[in-house]
């Protein structure tokens, strides 16, 4: 009988044998070896977005997919330019990553937009109407290979939040760009709020560098800003800033996040939680499960912010029932 061993050099036997034993006493080396990779696209820099993707890291890394280790991760940002966007999700199409995340609407509309036949799992995050971007028809069963996390902001609270800080609140000013589906439907979902004494003047600017004039506009007929989550407008939110404190006009947002940048109240959802909740979509897809059996999610907690600094400025006075209620109460 042929002895095997004997065709086998002696250095390849050692290094077979000591790659076993690693293999028994390391298993986190086999994860080492087969490394995932992930495409992240983001439609423009922002707090809320970079919150979001920065969540969704940290919740691969405490899973097990580190950057740099056990995952590969491919980051590209449209500067809210959609011609952009749409280069970035052919790319991202052709790589074949693992998994593509898409943060905020327009990014994640590109991606499906752009698909045509290629089945890679997407999850999008901090989508505020899915359904009505059309990424998916089912919000418990998505199907095919998208799901994702809305961030699902509670409109009636922040509508009651506005009233209660400006009892004698008639004329609310919207600033957004219709372009952004996710701005039309908080537009939509704004004007059912609000009580019928409350009268919305909406201005629309498509391009960032139009924002400060259309702002400049709006402050003269308000008695309030409303922001929505809209990333046009809230890439230029200095500017907006600027103009509403100089006129004397707070500035309230769906995006409680914006509260630190210097608006003056919001309550809901941080997006720290919106990209852990995606993190953790992520993590099950890395693992084997279908992205379109996952139904589309949201973050459950949510919370009062307020800007004490803002306030001042203004000569506002929250009372004493918000300021215990206020989970986040910033003062710069």
């Amino acid at each position: 009988m042929r002895n095997p061993f004997k065709e086998v050099p002696l250095k390849s036997f050692i290094h077979q044998f000591f790659l076993v034993l690693l293999l028994i006493f390391n298993p986190q080396f086999v994860y080492a070896s087969a490394q995932k990779t992930i495409a992240i696209t983001q439609i423009v820099e922002h707090p809320s977005l970079d919150a979001t993707r920065l969540g969704l890291l940290k919740t691969l890394e405490e899973s097990g997919f580190k950057e740099g280790d056990t995952l590969r991760v491919i980051y590209e940002n449209a500067q809210g330019n959609i011609t952009t966007a749409v280069q970035i999700a052919q790319k991202f199409i052709a790589l074949k990553p693992d998994v593509i995340i898409a943060i905020a609407t327009p990014s994640a509309q590109t991606i499906v937009s752009s698909m045509k036949d290629e089945k890679i799992p997407v999850i999008f995050a901090a989508v505020s109407d899915p359904l009505g971007a059309r990424l998916i028809s089912n919000l418990e069963k998505p199907g095919g290979n998208v799901s994702g996390v809305t961030d699902g902001q509670p409109i009636n609270e922040q509508v009651q939040l506005m009233k209660s800080i400006l009892p004698e609140l008639k004329r609310i000013g919207v600033l957004y760009n219709p372009g952004e589906i996710n701005s039309i439907r908080i537009l939509e979902r704004l004007k059912k709020e609000v009580s019928t004494d409350i009268v919305i003047v909406e201005l629309a600017a498509s391009k960032s560098h139009e924002v400060k004039e259309v702002a400049q506009k709006l402050v003269q007929e308000v008695d309030a800003l409303y922001i929505p989550l809209d990333n046009t407008i809230v890439s230029a939110l200095p500017s907006v800033l600027k103009v509403a404190h100089k006129a004397k006009i707070p500035v309230f947002s769906t995006d409680p996040d914006l509260v630190k940048q210097g608006v003056l109240a919001s309550i809901g959802s941080n997006y720290t939680d919106v990209g852990e909740l995606t993190g953790m979509m992520c993590v099950k897809v890395l693992q084997g499960e279908n992205v379109g059996d996952m139904p589309v999610t949201m973050p459950k907690k949510k919370a009062l912010y307020l800007n004490l600094k803002t306030a001042k400025h203004l000569g506002i006075s929250f009372s004493e029932q918000l300021l215990k209620k206020a989970k986040y109460k910033f003062h710069s």
